[in-house]
């Protein structure tokens, strides 16, 4: 019976940082093991080993026949058993983040618990079992979440087609877009490194392969810079190389004041 290996609360006894078990008025013996796990999801991480040391005494004083070996194997079963149950819940469960946090809490108390088994006691199958099927459940756990995180990025994942080979023809816009003014009159597209052009380009946008049917091609970056070079301050559409009139499809004209 756990009522024997740990100190019950003293009736009356109000106080807030208590590590005994139950309640400071009657309460029923019979649950004495709900009382148990209640104090020991409640406690802060730095008096763990005090609430060990404090039931541990009270044992001993109780039983004189009684050793720490056998109250350390009997807690150890204990949050053995309950961690068991915990890992057991459903990821999907309502109360996970609850789960998930007692199981944290016992976690710390196996680590306690480990570094005074003098026994080895922690070492047997079943709790080496256990901890393997905490650590299958929490991998389980991040390839759901990345799976879905990867579903969601692939919704917009993807290129731009440009038929009938007119990769320049989408350069010459973005150089017409450079002449736009805002509202305020000052530039719309601010851009003070041309690459940045040929390279949004050749990262998002993809030819069709005329020569591999259903195949794409890449836009090379290196063929869109030999068009941004050498430009003129004075004229932002003139280049040290004209894009060839044959890609020089669309003129971008902005839309004249309503009155």
């Amino acid at each position: 019976m756990s009522v024997t290996y740990f100190k019950p609360r003293d009736r009356f006894d109000f106080s807030k940082d208590t590590l005994d078990i139950g309640n400071p008025l009657q309460w029923d013996r019979k649950h004495f093991l709900k009382h148990l796990f209640k104090r020991v999801f409640a406690i802060s991480e730095d008096r763990i080993e005090e609430f060990y040391q404090r039931h541990l005494a009270y044992y001993l004083a109780k039983h004189t026949d009684g050793s720490e070996e056998i109250f350390f194997k009997y807690l150890w079963g204990l949050i053995e058993r309950q961690l068991k149950v915990l890992m057991g819940k459903n990821i999907y469960d309502k109360d996970h983040i609850e789960n998930e946090r007692q199981i944290r809490q016992l976690n710390l108390f196996t680590d306690m618990l480990i570094s005074v088994d003098r026994w080895n006691i922690h070492k047997s199958n079943d709790t080496v079992i256990a901890q393997q099927e905490f650590e299958i459940i929490t991998l389980k756990q991040q390839v759901a979440d990345l799976t879905a995180e990867l579903k969601e990025a692939r919704q917009w994942d993807g290129y731009i087609i440009v038929r009938d080979g007119q990769g320049l023809a989408v350069l010459d816009l973005c150089i017409q877009m450079q002449e736009l003014k805002a509202t305020d009159g000052e530039e719309l597209l601010i851009t003070p490194a041309q690459n940045t052009w040929a390279k949004m380009i050749s990262k998002y946008f993809r030819e069709i392969d005329e020569e591999n049917t259903g195949q794409l091609k890449e836009i090379k970056v290196d063929k869109l810079r030999y068009y941004l070079r050498g430009l003129d301050p004075k004229d932002l559409l003139k280049r040290e190389n004209e894009i060839p009139a044959k890609h020089r499809l669309y003129t971008i004209t902005p839309k004249k004041k309503g009155k």
